[in-house]
């Protein structure tokens, strides 16, 4: 076959889905086979993202989500034959005359609209077109599967789960190498909480600083909360809480960091917690639990699906539950040494090979 992928977001940002197609295409470029794939990327992203046989690179002049992508992506990929095109960013071009792959990673932007940007809006108001012009649909997660259905309507044989993987670069390090490493590139010391992903509302931070002002009254007044992440949109609420209960001290927000940096933040971590209101998936708690970390998660969408009975859940509108699991994580050895088990053996049950493998398979039954 001749397969096409459109990777133009790589260039524009660096989470999420980005790292969800370089991961895939990574491992479909170790798979055997006969395939030619032609990768679509920015015309500003200069260097291929693989460089191997079988795979080729087009620099496309069409950049993500314009309000004109519709129209002018069709025309730069008719000229290059594909027989099949995986948009790995929810909408694919409606009218490309090629068999077409969309992966949905979740439904946010329909169960909790208030929280879009008027750009945000434009490009996933076009969800049900895709879904219908699609042949084939990937949902990372059974939840986000049943998501598909119930809110779009599209038939349950139409949609295939395949699920993510964390990258092997997550794994154990020595915890004191890792807080040797983390101090002299972020200047964290101590112990301390992690919290990992991009600051906007459905992440739900403002219910985890109340939690970690209980934990601090109530039960231990020297660890810290370290929160790792871009701003996002409709942050100041964060900001502004943090000031109002007294924590500017006690929260560290160091933004964006280096995969090696999170590596490091993971290993030497108490534990990772994420209150988050809906995902799709839930990568960061597979990352933890790769490096043999405790994870602390709501019990809501897709996370309880990824952590299994590797974590500890709560309410996530419910900070006084989170404060107790947080004090049960950080106080009960035992229970620790349990959680470290358990997730490092539910994290080897995702790889990218398997979703790489399974990726390939719809794309050649929908040929």
């Amino acid at each position: 076959m001749r397969i096409g992928i459109d990777a133009r977001l790589v260039h524009y940002q660096k989470a999420g889905i980005s790292q969800y197609t370089v991961q895939l295409m990574q491992a479909l470029a170790l798979l055997p086979g006969d395939d030619e794939f032609t990768i679509f990327q920015s015309v500003h992203d200069k260097a291929p993202i693989i460089d191997r046989d079988r795979f080729s690179t087009r620099h496309l002049i069409t950049p993500s989500h314009h309000r004109l992508e519709q129209y002018l992506l069709p025309l730069e990929i008719a000229a290059t034959r594909i027989e099949l095109l995986h948009s790995p960013d929810f909408i694919p071009p409606l009218k490309a005359g090629v068999k077409s792959v969309i992966t949905i990673h979740d439904l946010v932007f329909m169960m909790y609209p208030h929280f879009l940007t008027k750009a945000s809006a434009r490009y996933y108001g076009q969800i049900d077109q895709a879904v219908r012009r699609a042949d084939g649909i990937i949902a990372v997660s059974q939840a986000t599967k049943r998501d598909v259905m119930s809110l779009l309507g599209v038939p349950e044989q139409k949609v295939t789960v395949i699920h993510e993987a964390a990258s092997a670069a997550f794994r154990p390090m020595n915890k004191e190498k890792a807080k040797q490493q983390i101090q002299g590139n972020l200047g964290v010391t101590g112990d301390f909480l992690l919290f990992v992903s991009t600051i906007e509302p459905r992440k739900n931070l403002p219910t985890l600083l109340r939690a970690f002002r209980q934990l601090l009254d109530s039960y231990d007044s020297s660890v810290k909360l370290v929160v790792a992440g871009s701003r996002g949109w409709l942050f100041d609420e964060v900001f502004d809480l943090t000031e109002r209960l007294d924590l500017t001290e006690n929260v560290l927000f160091v933004g964006r960091v280096s995969n090696q940096e999170l590596v490091a933040l993971y290993n030497a971590a108490e534990a990772l917690v994420l209150p988050s209101l809906y995902e799709g998936f839930g990568l960061t708690p597979l990352e933890a639990m790769a490096c043999g970390t405790p994870v602390v998660v709501s019990n809501v969408s897709s996370l309880p699906e990824v952590v299994g009975d590797a974590g500890l859940t709560f309410d996530p509108t419910d900070a006084e539950e989170l404060t107790v699991a947080l004090s049960r994580v950080l106080h009960d050895s035992e229970l620790r040494t349990k959680l470290q088990t358990k997730g490092l053996k539910r994290a080897a049950t995702f790889s990218w090979e398997k979703a790489a493998r399974q990726t390939l398979e719809l794309y050649h039954q929908l040929a």
